[in-house]
């Protein structure tokens, strides 16, 4: 990956509306091993990545992977929406915990971008619930005043791939 790239040990939330590319990003960017996905622990717990009723189960699961990852000093990336401030607390509450470097991936897509992609999907959110989580994404300011160490927008990544600087 030429515009980002991550230090051992990274912990990296990746933050937006559901249908704003973050799995496509983690995909292209990652390793499997190195993606904790919320969809995959939820299909996990419950043999269904729908089926919302397991989401706390599955946040358990999802953060339990991330405590053994981090204690061996793995690069682990979060694919979930992570647009709540208590739940990128508890993140960065880990990674404080394992002394290890933060860094969140703001997926800052145009709201028409993330409901045609939305729309797309296998599995698509109601377009009102992806309005309602669009509007809860974080500055970049934000972000830093909550303690992560690098935060970078994921329009300015895609820009300085696609020219290669």
């Amino acid at each position: 990956m030429t515009a980002l790239t991550f230090s051992v040990g990274v912990l990296c939330a990746l933050i937006g509306p559901p249908g704003a590319g973050k799995s496509t990003f983690a995909r292209r960017y990652f390793k499997p091993t190195e993606i904790i996905s919320s969809d995959f622990c939820r299909a996990l717990v419950a043999d269904d990545e729908n089926d919302q009723s397991a989401t706390g189960d599955a946040f358990e699961v999802l953060h339990l992977i991330v405590d053994k990852r981090l204690a061996r000093g793995r690069l682990t990336v979060i694919d979930a929406t992570n647009l709540r401030n208590p739940d990128r607390a508890r993140l960065l509450d880990r990674a404080r915990h394992w002394k290890c470097p933060t860094t969140a991936v703001i997926f800052d897509v145009p709201l028409a971008t993330v409901q045609a992609q939305n729309a797309g999907r296998t599995r698509v959110v109601p377009a009102h619930v992806v309005a309602e989580f669009h509007g809860l994404l974080p500055t970049v300011d934000q972000l830093h005043d909550e303690g992560w160490d690098a935060v970078h927008l994921f329009s300015t990544l895609t820009r300085r791939s696609r020219t290669g600087r």
